[in-house]
């Protein structure tokens, strides 16, 4: 589910060419460096479970992946009639937290394929900027990314609109159209191309059991779906 008045994805912008680099890769981080979706929407639905929101870990899969949280506490008052208590929200993510820090593990893989990068390289995330930090220190990735991780915090509008992947790219320099994005949900991929950027899905993480082929990300637009950081390389020289 998408916040109200996004704007539409735009065409396909040119982007690099066949067998063309990017300027600048730009990773999401949960779902794509970190396995941490299948942690995160369990905590968020028990915990929407416990204010008396009837939903269960699929449903909040399919509607609110991706999301950042402020947007979802907007769909469930609209949807369930539901206003979150006070602390509701602060209490989602310190549970979720701790989850992690029993639970968390990187991507199989993705350590070794950012580290032999060879293009300049951020990650832009719904993600609030402690449990960003957090996250990326405690699965021993955020050395790779210090000084460029980049949080839907430091923009009006996160994700699916495409501030945050704009705010990215100016940020390090780089052109929107010479960009790629590396996504798991269909928020982030309709804001990549709201950006103007090319963008592929990933379907590698634990919450992918449903869809391995990336149906719904190819639909949103995303040029081509992979599930394997051995795959990295070859992605990024446009094969």
């Amino acid at each position: 589910m998408t916040d109200a008045g996004a704007a539409r994805p735009a065409p396909r912008a040119p982007g690099p060419g066949q067998g063309e680099a990017p300027a600048l890769v730009i990773f999401d981080c949960d779902g794509v460096l970190i396995d941490s979706e299948p942690i995160s929407l369990a905590r968020l639905t028990a915990g929407l479970n416990r204010i008396g929101v009837d939903i269960d870990v699929e449903t909040v899969r399919a509607r609110f992946a991706g999301t950042a949280m402020t947007s979802i506490m907007g769909h469930v008052a609209a949807d369930y009639g539901i206003c979150v208590p006070d602390g509701f929200v602060e209490a989602v993510k310190a549970d979720t937290l701790r989850a992690f820090d029993r639970e968390l593990r990187a991507m199989r893989g993705v350590a070794e394929a950012v580290a032999a990068l060879t293009l300049p390289a951020c990650v832009a995330s719904s993600s609030d900027p402690v449990r960003l930090r957090h996250s990326l220190g405690l699965t021993g990735l955020l050395p790779l990314f210090e000084g460029r991780v980049f949080s839907s915090a430091e923009v009006a509008r996160g994700k699916p609109f495409p501030d945050l992947f704009l705010h990215a790219a100016a940020r390090m320099g780089a052109a929107p159209e010479g960009c790629l994005v590396i996504e798991d949900s269909v928020p982030g991929v309709t804001a990549a191309r709201a950006a103007g950027m090319n963008v592929v899905g990933f379907t590698g993480g634990g919450h992918w059991g449903h869809d391995r082929a990336g149906a719904d990300l190819a639909a949103a637009g995303a040029s081509r779906i992979f599930r394997d950081y051995a795959d990295l390389a070859d992605i990024l020289r446009g094969a």
